[in-house]
C-alpha cells in the first residue's frame, strides 16, 4: 500500500510511475488527497478542541480549589459542549479515515524506474536466454499425452472427483512431484533460506497484508462459514508471519522457503494454452521470501534471480528471463522477473516463476519494521519468488526429455526419484 505522506508529498512523480502500468490514475488520486485534507483539517480542529478541554481543566481545578465553585460549573458547562463536539469529529473522522483507506487499497504499486511502459506481454523486455531447444522427433507428444502413455497423470477422474484443473498424479508422476518439491527445498535450505510449513488458508487480514485482497478476491477460494481463504500462493502466510512486527537490523535479510499447494480460480477456457498442467485450479509449488533492508533489497533480487536460474540449469531446460512492463506486472510489485522455459512439444514458451521486489507496499500493509541502531523505525522491503512451480516444470520435463526410449530424468534429480527413465 502506498503511503499516503509520500502521495501529498510526490503526488505527480507518483502518477507519471503508475502510468507505466496503463491506467489512469488521477482521479482516484485526486478524491484520495481531498479526502486527506478534509480529515487534517477534522484532526487540526480535534486537538484544537483537545488543547481547550486541557486549559478549561486547569482552570477548573484551580477555581475549586480557591472555592470559585460557581465559576468552576460555568466552565465545566463549556468542557461538556468541547467533549460533544469532538466526539462528532471522531465519527467524522472514523468515515474519513475508511474511505481513506479504500482508496488506498485500490493503488498498485509504484513501478521501479527500471520498468518500462507496456500494455502487456509482448513488450517485456528478455533479459537473457539460455540453453538449446531439444530437436524432437516428428511423432513428439505434448505432456497430457505423455501422461496418459506412462500412467503418470490422471486428468479425467480428477474431474470426477472434483473438477477441471484438479489432477491426479500417480505412480512414477506422483514419484516426481514429491521429487521436484524436495530437490527445491533442498536448494533452497542450501542458499541459506529457513524451511517453514505454514496453514493453507488464512484470514481477511492476511490476504489484505500481501495485497491479495481486495485485488485478487476472485481469485481466491474463499471458506464463507470460517470466513478465510484458501492460499493463492505460499508467499502469504509465510510473509504474514512478520506482520506487526519490528525487526532489528542484526535480523536482515529473513530468509524463509516453504513449499504448499496453492489454490486458484483462475483456470481459464479451453484450449491448448490451458489444456494439461498448462494451468490449474490447485498445484504445488515452492516460495522463497526474504524481508530485507531498504538498502539491500535490490542486491538480494538479483541474488534470488540466480537462485531461480541455477534451479533450471540443473533441471536443464531452455530458459529465458524477462523484465516487466508495466502493464504485465502484479499488482503489489515494484519490479518483477518473469522464467519461461521452452516447450519443445508445444512449441512455446511456458511461465514458470515470478521473482519480485515489493519494496515497501506490503511492508506498510503489514506494519513490518526495522528498527535502526539509533532506535528509529524504518518500513521493510518484502521481496519473494516461486522457486519453483511445478506444473509446468513437470511438463517441460516430459516433453524436452522424451526420448525413443522413454523420458530421461535430469541428473539433479535422479537422487531423488531413484529412477532415471520414466519407460
Amino acid at each position: 500500500m502506498l503511503q499516503i505522506q509520500n502521495i501529498r508529498d510526490n503526488k505527480e512523480q507518483i502518477l507519471l510511475a503508475l502510468n507505466k502500468r496503463n491506467k489512469d490514475f488521477f482521479s482516484t488520486i485526486e478524491q484520495l488527497l481531498e479526502i486527506d485534507a478534509q480529515r487534517r483539517k477534522i484532526q487540526q480542529e480535534m486537538e484544537g478542541y483537545l488543547a481547550q478541554g486541557n486549559a478549561l481543566a486547569k482552570q477548573i481545578g484551580d477555581l475549586f480549589k480557591s472555592g470559585n465553585k460557581a465559576e468552576a460549573d460555568v466552565l465545566k458547562e463549556q468542557t461538556a459542549t468541547i467533549k460533544q463536539n469532538s466526539k462528532q469529529l471522531e465519527e467524522k473522522l472514523a468515515v474519513l479515515e475508511a474511505e481513506q483507506q479504500q482508496l488506498l487499497y485500490l493503488l498498485p504499486n509504484t513501478p521501479h524506474e527500471s520498468v518500462v511502459f507496456g500494455k502487456g506481454p509482448e513488450e517485456n523486455v528478455t533479459v537473457k536466454e539460455v540453453g538449446i531447444i531439444p530437436t524432437l522427433p516428428e511423432n513428439k507428444k505434448a505432456h497430457w499425452d505423455l501422461a496418459d502413455q506412462y500412467g503418470l497423470i490422471d486428468f479425467e477422474t480428477g474431474v470426477k472427483i472434483t473438477g477441471a484443473g484438479f489432477p491426479i498424479y500417480r505412480g512414477k508422476g506422483a514419484i516426481l512431484q514429491r521429487a521436484l518439491i524436495n530437490f527445491f527445498l533442498d536448494e533452497a535450505r542450501k542458499a541459506g533460506y529457513e524451511e517453514v510449513i505454514p496453514p493453507h488458508v488464512v484470514n481477511e487480514a492476511s490476504g489484505y497484508g500481501t495485497g491479495q485482497l481486495p485485488d485478487k478476491e476472485g481469485q481466491m477460494y474463499h471458506i464463507g462459514v470460517d470466513d478465510l481463504y484458501l492460499i493463492p500462493t505460499a508467499e502469504v502466510p509465510l510473509t504474514n508471519i512478520y506482520r506487526d512486527v519490528i525487526l532489528k537490523e542484526s535480523e536482515l535479510p529473513v530468509r524463509i522457503t516453504g513449499y504448499t499447494p496453492c489454490f486458484r480460480r483462475e483456470a481459464g477456457s479451453y484450449g491448448k494454452d490451458v489444456r494439461g498442467l498448462n494451468r490449474l485450479h490447485q498445484f504445488d509449488k515452492v516460495e522463497i521470501v526474504q524481508i530485507a533492508h531498504p538498502n539491500d533489497s535490490y542486491t538480494i533480487l538479483e541474488e534470488m534471480v540466480k537462485h531461480v536460474e541455477s534451479l533450471l540449469q540443473k533441471l536443464e531446460l531452455p530458459y529465458r528471463i524477462l523484465r516487466l512492463c508495466g502493464g504485465d506486472m502484479g499488482f503489489t510489485s515494484a519490479l518483477t522477473y518473469d522464467f519461461e522455459v521452452f516447450s519443445a512439444a508445444q512449441e512455446r514458451w511456458l511461465e514458470v516463476s515470478s521473482t519480485s521486489n515489493f519494496e515497501t507496499f506490503q511492508a506498510n500493509r503489514l506494519k513490518c519494521r526495522i528498527k535502526g541502531q539509533d532506535g528509529k523505525t524504518i518500513l521493510a522491503h518484502t521481496l519473494n519468488g516461486s522457486a519453483l512451480a511445478l506444473p509446468r516444470i513437470v511438463a517441460s520435463l516430459l516433453e524436452n526429455h522424451q526420448t525413443a526410449d522413454g523420458i530421461r530424468i535430469p541428473a539433479a534429480l535422479v537422487p531423488y526419484t531413484g529412477f532415471e527413465w520414466i519407460k
